[in-house]
């Protein structure tokens, strides 16, 4: 038998679900019941049935699923794979925030911890940022972790006053303005598809700035043939699936999440046999997480 029939057999047996961000590797994305960015998992992760999720990526990622179903059980296959960003702003930040500004709102990008979670108004996505700040009615903003998306989607909205904080995705700032330039000049006839996690300099070269899942929409649903891909190279298998005619190309030689990488199939396989790598979030703290994740779900419907 082989190890994903195993999986299968499992998955069975054990009545869970398998949800995978785009950043896995293909061969992990091919068992998974559901494909998705962040925003996209969380709303799955309120909808399933099974008792059981297993959860295909990031420390933060299983940590919200549980908090949005502390009835259920959540696993990660590797529970090592964590998320540098996560934990760049601090709570005595925010707290100092908050009296600085009276009308803030802490924006807390889904991509950071519980703790995090628990001191913030609202979360977002890269995919629903936007329009959930717009949706906002305070004047002042906190964004937090990421400066490089904050910064993104302060362009959108220029009624609002934002202040950075300084965390960032360390996959997406190694994707620098130099590296853009010898790309365009290799593939001249490429698109740029860009993740507003990518520094602003970088950016400006954009043809599309969006979430995982809107680079893969666009690269699917756009005439061109070729396109150079800023985010990490994970979304190519969903863009493969949909358009295999697409020519893709990356910046770097390794354009990977290195804790994307730590998850694989004989880890699924572990979890699911001996339901190793549980999840468990302090209750009191999951109450308090869970209102700015449900505010995120509501102000994005």
């Amino acid at each position: 038998m082989s190890i994903t029939t195993d999986i299968e057999r499992l998955k069975k047996e054990k009545d869970a679900v398998i949800l995978a961000h785009y950043y896995v590797d293909e061969d992990v994305q091919a068992i998974a019941d559901y494909i998705g960015d962040s925003f996209y998992l969380s709303k799955v992760a309120t909808k399933v049935k099974k008792k059981t999720i297993v959860f295909a990526g990031v420390e933060f990622m299983g940590e919200s699923a549980k908090i949005l179903n502390p009835d259920k059980r959540v696993f990660m296959p590797d529970i090592n794979a964590d998320c540098p960003m996560a934990h760049m702003a601090t709570k005595e930040e925010i707290l100092n925030m908050r009296e600085k500004y009276p009308d803030l709102a802490v924006v807390c990008y889904i991509n950071s911890t519980a703790e995090l979670k628990k001191y913030s108004d609202v979360c977002v996505t890269s995919s629903n940022a936007v329009k959930i700040v717009k949706n906002l009615p305070n004047k002042n903003i906190f964004f937090i972790p990421d400066r490089n998306l904050g910064h993104f989607v302060a362009k959108q909205c220029p009624d609002k006053n934002f202040i950075f904080n300084n965390g960032c995705c360390p996959r997406h700032v190694a994707i620098t303005e130099d590296l853009v330039i010898k790309a365009k000049e290799l593939h001249p006839n490429a698109k740029f598809a860009a993740h507003p996690e990518c520094t602003e300099d970088v950016l400006k070269y954009a043809d599309y700035i969006g979430s995982t899942s809107g680079i893969i929409d666009y690269v699917v649903n756009t005439d061109a043939e070729e396109f150079i891909i800023g985010t990490v190279d994970g979304v190519f298998a969903e863009i493969r699936k949909n358009a295999p005619e697409k020519k893709l190309y990356t910046l770097k030689d390794e354009q990977i999440c290195v804790n994307m990488k730590k998850v694989t199939l004989e880890k699924i396989l572990d979890v699911l046999e001996n339901e190793t790598n549980e999840i468990f979030v302090d209750k009191e703290l999951a109450e308090y997480a869970m209102k700015p994740l449900n505010k995120m779900l509501e102000l994005a419907k």
